[in-house]
């Protein structure tokens, strides 16, 4: 009873907060004027609650990029969603709620390529629709099982990071034609790591732990910041010359109670840190978009995760975590096997081992021959230009298949 009682009142507050968020949504269109009829070339489709609005936070610098060729529409179908994207996206938003809403926006917009960034059950509500593509983009490059997902069959095309995910994808599927459907890109975020940080670099060597959450089931159990976090956190603090730059997971704590309470003490030790000793200038992040977090630490402790490998696209000096949890999967045919792992057992050696991985010139050199397997060319602007001749092949074919009706 007791548990039917605190699961009521969860629903009810998630009710009470979509309610909310679906009239702050409606007057925030109401003040918008209507959006242009026979305009819109691509569309972003996102079904989610603000919960995983970080899979759409990592896409908005590439896509304002991409609106200014080809105009984009996101189609939200969730409010406390909408909401935010209306709020910082830059982008063009449609609140879908109903499938009325999308097919009154397929009658009214020249929709030609669909890009989904997850695999929400809902995406096929959109992808019933045919004439145009339907385009999977995903929210970030990793060697997780995600990666390997039969789903992505569902799609016409998937962009990809590299030539890794394309062995990765052709390897774990069966009939699934690598050379036609999944196309390389590299990582179009790469080239929008702007931003400054909230502190002035000194001396301090400036260490990012970006841990991921506890994952929804025993094998995505990849979250470190119970079984390393608050130690390895701690010891840095310690030295007096490390700053750390903490940015947590969105969804710790969402499955289990306990990777929220670290998540929390790991917060209050910071700010209790930087009371003591003001020019530590330590930061729990929560920003919305990665830019400087990525380009300056001068090592990162990532888990198994796309952190590691939107860390690895930039050539620094990088540490995983290795999960505690014997049920995680890790496939180390990848990257995972030549990396810097960091196990639970050496958390109370932190300093030692970054010391190690900063100095190792060879550590350096595979992560540059790794990032290349990843992502391709990451010079400055590369990404894009392949994110861009991507979309403009969908569109030509379109324009064929057009022709043809």
């Amino acid at each position: 009873m007791v548990k039917d009682g605190k699961r009521a009142i969860r629903l009810a507050k998630r009710v009470l907060k979509g309610r909310r968020a679906y009239f702050a949504v409606r007057d925030m269109l109401a003040e918008r004027a209507p959006l242009p009829e026979q305009h819109f070339r691509i569309g972003v489709y996102f079904a989610d609650s603000d919960v995983n609005i970080y899979q759409m936070r990592q896409w908005y610098a590439p896509l304002r990029e991409l609106s200014k060729r080809w105009p984009v529409l996101v189609l939200a179908r969730n409010a406390a969603g909408a909401r935010i994207l209306l709020e910082e996206s830059g982008l063009d938003v449609a609140f879908v709620p109903k499938v009325t809403g999308i097919e009154d926006v397929v009658a009214a917009q020249p929709l030609d390529v669909i890009l989904y960034v997850n695999q929400n059950t809902r995406n096929f509500q959109m992808m019933r629709y045919g004439h145009r593509w339907h385009v999977f983009i995903n929210h970030g490059e990793s060697d997780k099982m995600y990666m390997t997902s039969n789903q992505h069959k569902a799609y016409d095309a998937v962009l990809v990071a590299g030539e890794a995910a394309r062995a990765r994808l052709a390897k774990a599927l069966w009939d699934f034609d690598v050379d036609r459907r999944a196309i390389p890109i590299g990582r179009p975020q790469a080239d929008h790591l702007t931003g400054e940080p909230p502190f002035e670099p000194d001396a301090r060597t400036v260490v990012l732990y970006a841990p991921t959450w506890e994952g929804d089931r025993p094998a995505a159990r990849y979250g470190s910041v119970v079984t390393h976090g608050e130690r390895l956190v701690r010891r840095l603090i310690e030295t007096g010359r490390h700053r750390v730059v903490y940015r947590p997971h969105p969804r710790s704590g969402v499955v289990d109670a306990e990777f929220g309470a670290a998540n929390r003490r790991i917060a209050q030790m910071l700010a209790e840190a930087n009371r003591v000793d003001p020019a530590a200038q330590h930061v729990v992040d929560s920003s919305p978009t990665l830019g400087w977090q990525l380009r300056l630490p001068d090592i990162a402790i990532c888990d198994v995760s796309a952190m590691v490998y939107d860390r690895l696209a930039t050539g620094r000096p990088l540490m995983v975590t290795r999960p505690a949890a014997p049920e995680a999967e890790i496939d180390e045919g990848g990257y995972l096997s030549v990396c810097e792992w960091l196990d639970a057992g050496r958390a109370d050696d932190i300093v030692a081992e970054l010391d190690r991985v900063i100095g190792d010139e060879n550590a350096r050199e595979r992560l540059v021959t790794w990032s290349t397997r990843y992502f391709g060319d990451t010079s400055p602007g590369a990404p894009t230009r392949r994110f861009h001749a991507a979309i403009e092949m969908l569109m030509e074919r379109a324009e064929e298949w057009r022709a043809r009706d």
